[in-house]
């Protein structure tokens, strides 16, 4: 290397490619990462497990204890019996005949409710006086039995079962053979006591019927003699019918006095029509027609016509004085009398008119004329018949107005006189039935299931104690882990750090149990700027046989395991990140001491060494440097010196000879204030002029918290990333580190969770299994090699 590269302006590196600061805003420390449910619950089931493997010593614990301990309680408790009989107090299909007493006729009833209180039935069969018996006869044989033993204790149980017709009565003791024997008792007692009781209320009903029945029989004669009565008074059978009746009789009149008027308004039109045109009174309209059909007034009628006829042809050839005019009047004078005379034998009167054209009308004439006189008559025959007609319409009307009050008083005595037949009914057909029950003398009672000696007892249960003891255990330790787990402040796995922390994580790193310190196979190269030719050869032969070491050495130190590859992975993570823009420097810190940051930032040089980056590591911890301990560097002069004395950056830079891209600034002589020289401005020049030579400037600083030494760094590069230890860093110490970066503005690339075991993350999990499947297949295939190989030669 040359002096002058150290001297270029830091806005081109060694490739002189441009540089930019890296877009690190989708980092912020503000944003908070959203995970999809599924993705949530997963998490959350998984972060349960690891709790439950972490706590699996005080779960287990908790489980034993509460197991043992129900255990112990269980087996120490006095063993319980029970047992049980099953009596049917009402039958199962039958009614109870004597609540037909109290049914309504013509409302539904449910025939399958039950009349029987069951509550106070059994108060009634656990009352002390019920009870008073039965307990003087057990304590023959068992003294200790006692109302209060057996009730008030509440050794002695009866229940419903369910809503059934059944009643189980239950009885609890130590002792089998007392409990098989108090139960057969009872039963005895009880079937006994429904077979009184039942006589009892049997002849109870009996006599309430009897005493009811004639007082039913008095009252039904008394109402069938009062409707007997009503229907004579009245002369009515059914006020329904004869409403009917009178409405059909309502109706027919009122069509009859419309039809009859009508026709009197038809008749009384004719009748002025034709007086009009006849111009006579009635009474000469009949004389005419009468006179119209008298034969021998006809005749004479038509002699004066003839007498008339010829007067009035000799009138216009002689003289009125004349002897042929005089004849023929005298003629015409003599047949007036007679036809006269005719006219009133014909008609009966003597008021005749002399006319002769009413005498002998036309035929048209005399047809108007009788339909004259036959519309007067009409008229007088229509009015008559309109009057009947009123006076029946006023008789039927007053029936009608009179026929509700009748038929509400008939109606009245019937549903009376229904009613008390209705009882009567009932109460004979339940007198029978009673009657017919009591002297079939059956048990209403009957028990379905006989007393039985318990055998099992029903307290404890060491089977259903223990595994409820277990589960109880169990949920408790479960607790008892989760709270443990709640006071535990620390990071327990990668999850955990990653939802805590809300940032990107970037590396897994597997737990080591032992870390062996990196041991140069020669010495590091101090490339001073003054050193003679002969020593410039030998350093050259030294590094060629440093290489040629070192490619045997490299390939046994990255030989493939989890460890090394997380970091290879580590690496390309940070890569990922700068897609747009290159990261080419970061600082590597942590929250408190001892976190593994020196380790990861150490291995990462070596991972991005190895892929070709030319990576420079400087030891910025002026306080407690360690990198040079990890690669077994000495630390003679380094940062602090380049800072502070002047020495210029390639005397103080070293390279590891197995390591072609890897070179290290060690932290050097420990300054009185370190703050003071890495917040200089002197110290950023050098990060600018190492910014420019390398691909990748690594700083490995101090804890952040409590300490800026980290922060001034951070600001000048591209980002900080932060390790974690899994069960040792404190959750609240990262978060306020965290805090203290947001608050310097310094971007935070992302998480390094360091001391991951084998089940906190499944990384780990897959690089484990997949390279001790490889191991195992390599060691088999050289099993069977030495073995064929053991079989040829033999």
């Amino acid at each position: 290397m040359e002096a002058g590269q150290y001297s270029q302006p830091s806005s081109s590196n060694g490739n002189g490619k441009q540089r930019k600061d890296t877009d690190l805003s989708r980092l912020s420390l503000n944003e908070e990462t959203q995970f999809p449910q599924g993705d949530r619950d997963e998490l959350n089931v998984r972060q349960l497990l690891m709790v439950v493997r972490r706590r699996a010593l005080v779960i287990l614990g908790v489980a034993i204890a509460v197991t043992s301990g129900v255990g112990a309680w269980t087996y120490s408790q006095t063993p319980k019996y029970e047992g049980s009989f099953q009596l049917l107090v009402e039958p199962v299909t039958a009614e109870n005949k004597l609540s037909k007493l109290t049914q309504v006729p013509g409302v539904a009833q449910d025939l399958q409710e039950s009349s029987l209180d069951y509550e106070t039935q059994i108060k009634v069969l656990l009352s002390s006086e019920r009870m008073a018996g039965i307990v003087e006869f057990l304590k023959k044989r068992y003294p200790d039995i006692s109302y209060e033993s057996m009730v008030v204790e509440n050794r002695l149980n009866i229940i419903q079962l369910e809503k059934t017709k059944i009643l189980e009565v239950r009885y609890r003791d130590t002792d089998p053979d007392k409990i098989k024997y108090v139960l057969f008792e009872l039963a005895k007692v009880y079937l006994r006591y429904s077979l009184q009781e039942r006589q009892s209320n049997l002849n109870q009903g009996i006599k309430f019927v009897e005493g009811q029945l004639p007082a039913l029989r008095e009252r039904v004669d008394k109402l069938q003699g009062q409707l007997q009565t009503f229907r004579q008074r009245y002369n009515i059978l059914d006020p329904e019918e004869q409403a009917k009746q009178l409405a059909q009789q309502v109706t027919e009149i009122e069509e009859q006095k419309l039809d009859t008027r009508v026709k009197q308004n038809e008749a009384s039109s004719l009748y002025a029509a034709l007086q009009k045109q006849l111009g006579i009174p009635p009474q000469q309209a009949i004389a005419t027609a009468a006179l119209s059909e008298a034969p021998r007034y006809q005749d004479l009628l038509k002699k004066l016509q003839e007498v008339e006829t010829k007067l009035a042809t000799e009138s216009a050839r002689f003289l009125p004085e004349s002897p042929n005019i005089q004849a023929l009047q005298n003629q015409r004078q003599n047949l007036l009398p007679l036809l006269q005379k005719e006219a009133a034998a014909v008609l009966g009167t003597t008021a005749v008119t002399n006319e002769p054209s009413l005498a002998s009308p036309n035929s048209i004439r005399l047809e108007l004329t009788q339909q004259y006189v036959d519309a007067a008559n009409q008229m007088q025959v229509l009015q008559v018949r309109y009057q009947a007609i009123a006076r029946a319409e006023n008789i039927l009307n007053q029936q009608v107005r009179l026929l509700p009050v009748i038929a509400r008083q008939y109606t009245d005595l019937q549903r009376e006189l229904n009613v008390a037949t209705e009882s009567l009914n009932r109460f004979l057909g339940v007198k029978e039935t009673l009657q017919i029950e009591a002297a079939q003398k059956s048990l209403p009672w009957q028990l379905i299931s006989k007393p039985q000696k318990p055998e099992q007892p029903i307290f404890p249960k060491p089977k259903r104690n223990i595994i409820m003891g277990a589960i109880a255990g169990l949920m408790l330790g479960l607790a008892a882990a989760i709270l443990a787990e709640r006071l535990d402040n620390v990071f327990h796995s990668p999850e955990e750090l990653k939802e805590s922390t809300r940032l990107p994580l970037l590396g897994l790193i597997p737990h080591q149990k032992e870390l062996k310190l990196f041991k140069p196979i020669v010495e590091l190269v101090n490339l001073t700027q003054g050193e003679s030719s002969h020593t410039k050869a030998q350093n050259q032969a030294r590094e060629t046989t440093a290489r040629e070491r070192a490619n045997n050495r490299k390939a046994s130190w990255y030989n493939a395991s989890p460890f090394l590859e997380a970091f290879r992975s580590l690496h390309t993570n940070v890569r990922f990140l700068g897609s747009d823009t290159p990261i080419h420097s970061l600082v590597v810190s942590s929250a408190s001491p001892a976190d593994g940051k020196s380790t990861v930032s150490v291995h990462l040089a070596q991972a991005a060494a190895a892929m070709g980056q030319r990576v420079l590591l400087v030891d910025a911890d002026l306080r407690r440097p360690q990198v040079h301990h990890v690669l077994g560097l000495e630390n003679n002069q380094g940062l602090s010196n380049v800072i502070a004395t002047g020495l210029t950056p390639r005397e103080a830079i070293q390279r590891l000879p197995s390591w072609d891209n890897l070179y290290v600034l060690t932290a050097g002589q420990i300054p009185p204030d370190p703050t003071r020289l890495l917040s200089s401005k002197r110290m950023q020049y050098l990060m600018e002029q190492l910014n420019a030579v390398f691909d990748l400037v690594i700083y490995d600083t101090p804890p952040i918290l409590g300490l800026a030494d980290g922060r001034l760094l951070a600001v000048h590069t591209n980002g900080v990333i932060m390790v974690a230890r899994l069960g040792k860093t404190d959750r609240s110490v990262l978060l306020q580190a965290i805090d203290a970066l947001k608050i310097s503005s310094a971007p935070v690339l992302g998480m390094v969770a360091n001391g991951v075991r084998r089940g906190t993350s499944g990384s780990y999990y897959y690089y484990t299994r997949y390279y001790t499947s490889e191991n195992s297949d390599v060691e088999n295939a050289k099993k069977l090699l030495q073995k064929r190989f053991n079989v040829r030669s033999n």
